[in-house]
């Protein structure tokens, strides 16, 4: 419910409260930054690195429940076409520990963005896949297993890391033979290509 599962509303509404203003800003506009497409995805570490360094005790995870909450309510507000007005009284009702400077900010930049992020979500909506963000590769050699002594064979280990449409990033791992490699290179370059001419 409201995109938090492990933590009730009101304690990361609460944590929400205790951020200084500026802060609380900076982690709305990175939010409505990645909804308007403008940022693949949220860095919670790096927001999480902000918390720290400005003496705000929260760890990695109660910042991940502050963005999912915060992203949860942006999207559903865009969804729904939401004024300011609007999303400031959902969130209100939506728990009481809401801070007024809080909800100032949301307001402002909701005002500012929301309808930039109501134009977006809706061209996501027909669109929605992830992104491929990063290909991480290296070569390596199989030398042995537990079933057979010698093996001696090269093979390429990738790393995929995926944005979904809601922005959180997971990685894919796997490992091909040189053959299958060089068939799946072929194969993205051909891809490349077609989407060049688009």
């Amino acid at each position: 419910m409201l995109g938090v599962e492990s933590v009730g509303v009101d304690k990361v509404v609460e944590n929400i409260g205790n951020l200084p203003t500026d802060l609380f800003a900076e982690t709305c506009q990175q939010i409505l930054t990645q909804l308007q497409g403008r940022a693949q995805a949220i860095d919670v570490a790096e927001i999480c690195e902000r918390f720290q360094k400005a003496g705000i005790r929260l760890d990695l995870e109660a910042v991940q429940e502050i963005t999912k909450l915060l992203s949860f309510n942006f999207r559903s507000a865009a969804k729904s076409s939401l004024s300011a007005e609007q999303l400031i009284t959902r969130l209100s009702k939506g728990s009481s520990k809401w801070s007024k400077s809080s909800l100032q900010v949301v307001h402002k930049l909701w005002s500012e963005q929301g309808t930039a992020v109501c134009s977006h979500q809706e061209a996501q909506a027909m669109i929605s896949m992830g992104q491929l963000v990063d290909v991480q590769w290296k070569l390596g050699m199989a030398v042995s297993s537990d079933t057979c002594r010698s093996l001696n064979s090269p093979y390429v280990s990738l790393l995929l890391k995926i944005t979904d449409t809601s922005g959180h990033i997971s990685s894919k791992s796997f490992e091909m033979t040189i053959p299958q490699f060089q068939n799946f290179y072929r194969q993205f370059k051909e891809i490349a290509a077609v989407l060049e001419t688009v």
